[in-house]
């Protein structure tokens, strides 16, 4: 008997009717008081070498229906190794086709990262003397906002912030965030040490914890969208963004780095700054010379294609990136990778993936100790 359910952590589906293999119809759950929606994550029983068939109905009514073209959902026996399945978008519907070998198998929209593996993350990185732990604040339904501090504290050290998941449903975030933690906290990397001599970090893994727990795609518990609440957050409405911003204001900011992901472009690139009034050819050379050198250090990321890059004055300032940079004047970036696969190195197997994603973050840390001297000249 085939079954569907997605009553777990990050889960998100409406099952309308499942009573054959090959003619599953689902729909998305909207996130909660908002219209977004496109994160999906279930679990099939019961298609044990069965050709199942699963139609999202409103797939064509989603936050970003250009993000289908080209798209390949991902499929998991086990949660831990995630696969890319026959996706197609036709006539506004996605349809999904895959054999089960097993008699569960889990679908979603890119491989899910859940709170008891960002509290696992959290764990392990508090086993280096190098990192400590400051709750700085709760989210709309109670849960902790974790902001690891991580260097020696000295006070002549740049203090460098990294934050990712203001849109939980952009998991490849976290798993950036993996890699990046990863190379930064090992003792033995001579990259992580020298850049540790020079910079403190500030990271907030999991901005929106609300929001990856209730399996939305963009929002927080009361349908803020974080990355448009900088300018003015509050403690109603958007409280995940109104306390790492008082912790910004604490500690000074001298760069930023907001990561995300990217619904329809199928590309790694950063999104720049360009729109703030004090924008300048000297900052657009720092913005170039750090791009440039993630591209040499990781050939999955590139700098062709990404967001065309507002007049100076132009920006909008309820941005994360836009708003760090005006207030704090510092560089502050917008990484973002794609659901699909990237365009320039694909592997249709997997696709872009947890893996890639915390290569990626690994090569950022080298990036960064390559590109100090361009950052403080800001």
């Amino acid at each position: 008997m085939i079954n569907i359910n997605s009553q777990f952590d990050g889960g998100n589906i409406e099952c309308n009717n499942c009573e054959n293999a090959d003619s599953i119809c689902l729909s998305i759950r909207p996130d909660n008081h908002s219209e977004f929606y496109q994160w999906f994550y279930f679990r099939l029983t019961g298609g044990l070498d069965q050709d199942c068939t699963l139609t999202i109905s409103n797939a064509s009514g989603a936050a970003y229906p250009g993000g289908w073209d080209n798209y390949q959902a991902v499929a998991s026996y086990d949660r831990d190794s995630w696969f890319r399945v026959s996706t197609e978008y036709r006539a506004g519907e996605l349809i999904i086709r895959l054999r089960p070998e097993y008699d569960s198998v889990y679908l979603a929209y890119f491989a899910p990262y859940s709170l008891d593996r960002h509290a696992e993350l959290i764990g392990e990185c508090l086993q280096s003397p190098r990192a400590g732990l400051e709750i700085v604040g709760t989210s709309l339904d109670g849960r902790d906002l974790d902001l690891l501090h991580i260097g020696d504290g000295e006070a002549d050290r740049k203090q460098y912030w990294v934050i990712a998941r203001q849109h939980p449903g952009e998991t490849m975030a976290q798993w950036w965030m993996e890699g990046f933690l990863d190379r930064l906290l090992d003792p033995d990397d001579p990259v992580s040490r020298e850049l540790l001599q020079r910079v403190r970090f500030a990271v907030v893994p999991n901005m929106n914890p609300d929001g990856s727990f209730r399996g939305h795609l963009r929002t927080n518990a009361a349908g803020a969208n974080l990355n448009r609440e900088w300018q003015n957050p509050s403690l109603e409405r958007s409280p995940e963004v109104y306390h790492v911003r008082q912790a910004m204001q604490r500690s000074g900011v001298d760069f930023c780095l907001d990561v995300h992901g990217d619904e329809t472009l199928p590309y790694n690139f950063i999104a720049g700054t360009e729109g703030i009034a004090a924008w300048t050819a000297h900052r657009n050379a720092v913005l170039t010379d750090f791009k440039a050198t993630l591209a040499r250090l990781n050939p999955d990321f590139q700098t062709q294609h990404g967001y065309p890059p507002n007049q100076a004055g132009k920006a909008n300032l309820t941005f994360c990136s836009n708003q760090v940079a005006d207030r704090f004047d510092c560089p502050a970036m917008t990484l973002e990778m794609p659901f699909k696969d990237n365009a320039n190195a694909p592997i249709p197997y997997s696709g872009w993936s947890p893996e890639r994603a915390r290569l990626l973050g690994s090569a950022c840390v080298q990036a960064l100790l390559e590109c100090q001297a361009s950052l403080a000249s800001y």
